[in-house]
């Protein structure tokens, strides 16, 4: 059997392109409709699928739940949209311009120290009362005229602290009390001439500046046993040692202690204590301050 040839007429040959255009038109439509189906409809990624970049003069198509995070796609948070009731976050801004300049801090002012004498410091017209306490040292003198005698709660302390100490075989004197201006002056300038006047500054106060002047400052020591009287040995001796740890409990402070030398601005003194009340006494004693310290001078 003969094998029959496939004949095309020339009208045949004329349909023929147009054929071939309506399938490259089909496959053109349905292969893009088809990636946009699958991707949501997303145009950017059914061309990116596709391998085709958008055009660069046509805008880009932004979509907020579905754009690719890789191309700056918002977080989760961001998606999710401002949440009821959360109050927008507040945008930091600095205290201070970069160019604002800042205040140097001032530089502290230093104090007198107490242990030194104020130049050419004139006597004051009353005396220096701070927290109810009469001060005097170095840098807080007396009046000349200052002179109102013995303290009579100081005796009154002193002669109950003796009649303790002598129950306990200790008769104590207080050999040196008030001493007024001009009596101080006349002892200050022996020391000097002794011993000159940065040593006599030392050990004596010039005068004027003594707490011998305010009546409240007694010399301590024990009856028949005058070569301890005003000498550090004092605080050595029994009766030394016993007005040391009792001196408080009747008012009075040992007033210019051993190591506290650069806070008073006198020389240990184991035989000169000071009245100042029992309380004010007890609580120096138990923190171990002088009155310098006590009232933060």
């Amino acid at each position: 059997m003969q094998s029959r040839k496939l004949r095309f007429n020339k009208s045949d040959k004329k349909k023929w392109p147009i054929v071939v255009s309506i399938i490259i038109a089909s496959i053109l439509i349905i292969v893009p409709v088809t990636w946009i189906g699958l991707h949501s409809w997303d145009l950017d990624k059914s061309l990116s699928a596709l391998n085709v970049a958008p055009q660069a003069d046509e805008p880009k198509l932004i979509n907020s739940d579905t754009q690719d995070k890789s191309a700056g796609e918002p977080t989760d948070e961001e998606d999710q949209g401002p949440v009821p009731n959360e109050k927008p976050k507040e945008i930091e801004t600095p205290d201070e311009s970069p160019d604002e300049p800042k205040e140097s801090p001032s530089p502290p002012v230093e104090k007198p120290a107490n242990n030194m004498y104020i130049p050419n410091q004139k006597h004051p017209t009353s005396p220096t009362i701070i927290d109810g306490f009469l001060v005097v040292n170095k840098r807080y003198p007396l009046p000349k005229d200052y002179n109102i005698g013995e303290d009579p709660n100081a005796r009154a302390g002193f002669n109950q602290m003796a009649a303790a100490a002598k129950l306990d075989g200790f008769d104590l004197v207080a050999f040196s009390t008030f001493r007024p201006f001009e009596r101080q002056e006349v002892l200050y300038n022996q020391y000097v001439e002794k011993d000159g006047q940065q040593i006599a500054d030392q050990y004596s106060a010039r005068p004027g500046y003594s707490e011998h002047q305010t009546g409240l400052a007694f010399d301590i020591g024990e009856k028949n046993f005058e070569q301890h009287w005003a000498s550090a040995s004092f605080g050595e001796t029994p009766a030394g040692e016993w007005v040391a740890q009792n001196a408080h409990f009747y008012g009075f402070i040992l007033r210019y202690p051993l190591g506290k030398e650069e806070i008073t601005g006198y020389m240990h003194e184991s035989w000169h204590y000071r009245y100042v009340g029992v309380e004010a006494a007890t609580d120096m004693y138990m923190h171990k301050q002088t009155l310098e310290e006590y009232l933060e001078l």
